[in-house]
């Protein structure tokens, strides 16, 4: 009797194990800093306030190109730095990772690519992109979501050395990133594209100012990586992100509903600059 009690208590154990695996979203970002920006540090508190359990990883490396990214599939190289961040928003970080690897580590739900930011508004840099989303979609389950992540336009007085791409004019570098993600990511397949670059753009429109780097480039902390953040909230899970309670240490609520608001506008309107008043 007592075995057979053991039996169904293992039983019922299994099933509630493969449930909560069952409701559990993973995300994984093949990108470089500015996904570093994106997700890694506030998405998954905005995740958790909606009550969410899901998996964010991130394979990284700094200023990585869709080129770059071709070159170490077609290798094999194990060249990243892969984050993962557990449900509770705790992340362990492996050096000397493949995407291969990364791409076997979960049956991802989602996945995004994107393109470096000196590059992202070149047309013609994106001529490796089938083959990288190709190398994606074999080995990512059939119903999984492949995504590309616009970024974001430099600050007005940016000095990154690519901002000449752009004739160092940032509504210039705005709108090459808009149009070329516009006219090169449906050639691949790719439907939902998540416009960080538009909800920043839009966000410089308000009160938060004009800047919202830390560098010229890299998203400031936390008002510009929680904008980002609120955007991949909406654009990924279809969850508007204005209320939501989850509001980072060093933001008043104020500016935190204005952040909101920036990336609800962004992903209603994903090529078209939205005021925040």
């Amino acid at each position: 009797m007592k075995r057979f009690i053991s039996i169904i208590v293992f039983v019922v154990i299994s099933v509630f194990v493969a449930s909560a695996q069952n409701d559990t979203i993973k995300v994984l970002a093949i990108g470089n800093s500015f996904s570093e920006d994106a997700v890694e540090e506030h998405l998954s508190g905005l995740l958790r306030a909606e009550g969410l359990t899901v998996i964010i990883g991130n394979m990284y490396i700094g200023g990585c190109s869709i080129e770059r990214h071709v070159k170490n599939l077609r290798g094999d190289i194990a060249d990243y730095r892969y984050r993962k961040i557990d449900p509770e928003g705790n992340m362990q970080e492996i050096n000397g990772y493949t995407l291969e690897k990364a791409l076997a580590d979960e049956d991802w739900d989602y996945v995004s690519v994107q393109q470096s930011s000196p590059l992202s508004g070149q047309p013609e840099s994106y001529v490796l992109l089938p083959e990288l989303v190709g190398f994606v979609r074999a080995r990512i389950p059939e119903d999984a979501v492949m995504m590309f992540h616009q970024t974001w336009a430099y600050s007005e007085d940016s000095s990154h050395k690519a901002y000449v791409n752009y004739d160092r004019d940032q509504m210039k570098m705005y709108n090459a990133i808009v149009e070329t993600v516009a006219a090169e990511v449906p050639k691949v397949g790719i439907g939902l594209v998540i416009p960080s670059g538009t909800a920043i753009q839009n966000a410089r429109t308000s009160h938060l100012g004009t800047d919202l780097t830390r560098d010229g480039y890299h998203l400031s902390r936390p008002h510009g990586r929680y904008i980002a953040s609120c955007t991949w909230l909406e654009a990924v899970f279809g969850i508007n992100p204005v209320g939501n309670a989850y509001c980072p240490e060093g933001m008043t609520l104020k500016e935190c509903r204005t952040a909101q608001k920036a990336a609800h506008k962004a992903v209603r309107k994903p090529t078209k600059i939205s005021r925040i008043r």
